[in-house]
């Protein structure tokens, strides 16, 4: 479903990325661990437009996205969903989740109508924001706000979604509901690339990791494979 073939990326002259290689197939959850500053969300950002990769390839279902805008990629069936969140803080959680779907609906007729189905799918995930969907984003907690991160990207009902950090700065017991979460995302069958501080987690609930340093990948297996490795357990799951 998502292929990365030997990507370079980075920010002006300094490039980031010398080479990333990873695959995701569909209907599984593949986890992109590594070091802060390794590079795991400019792989996220170069897969979605938001950094243009120098080299390499990027396919999605088959199809070359690498240096695309965002806003075709996103078209093109991949959703988002960033580092820090990143909702619009002056919009409500209904206008948030609406905005997910913007890019598959009528502009003019009919659109909140159409979204409806979708966006109470999103409420029986997350029934906090339900409770909530006339409130202002900005309002919301840390964890209210990372599901609707989520929530808006499930809206745009993608071919993959990127997770990136979904954790960060979320206290223990929102981290559990949380990953409770992309358990269910899985068993429904969603696509997932996640990027992930805490690796006990993400090789928890992954079908297939990949390790992430300076910009290269130099390991990858399953869960348990990685699990058991030294190099992996010394540094992320000590």
């Amino acid at each position: 479903m998502l292929i990365v073939d030997q990507v370079h990326a980075g920010y002006g002259n300094i490039t980031v990325l010398h080479g990333v290689s990873l695959e995701v197939k569909p209907a599984t959850v593949v986890a992109l661990i590594g070091a802060n500053g390794a590079g795991k969300t400019t792989t996220m950002r170069a897969i979605s437009g938001l950094a243009k990769p120098t080299q390499g390839r990027i396919l999605l279902d088959g199809q070359s996205i690498a240096g695309l805008d965002a806003s075709r990629i996103a078209c093109s069936g991949l959703a988002h969903s960033p580092e820090g969140r990143h909702v619009f803080a002056t919009l409500s959680v209904a206008d948030n989740l609406m905005l997910g779907a913007f890019a598959r609906l009528p502009r003019f007729f009919g659109f909140r109508k159409k979204a409806a189905a979708d966006m109470d799918r999103v409420f029986q995930l997350f029934p906090r924001l339900a409770q909530r969907q006339q409130q202002l984003a900005g309002t919301l907690s840390g964890g209210e706000q990372q599901m609707l991160a989520i929530g808006r990207a499930l809206m745009a009902k993608p071919k993959v979604m990127l997770l990136d950090e979904p954790s960060m700065g979320l206290a223990p017991v929102i981290i559990q509901e949380v990953f409770a979460t992309i358990r269910h995302l899985k068993d429904q069958g969603i696509t997932l690339l996640l990027v992930e501080q805490f690796a006990k987690h993400a090789l928890a609930v992954a079908d297939y990791a990949y390790v992430l340093e300076r910009g290269r990948i130099v390991i990858h297996g399953s869960p348990a494979d990685l699990s058991s490795n030294e190099r992996v357990l010394s540094a992320y799951l000590g």
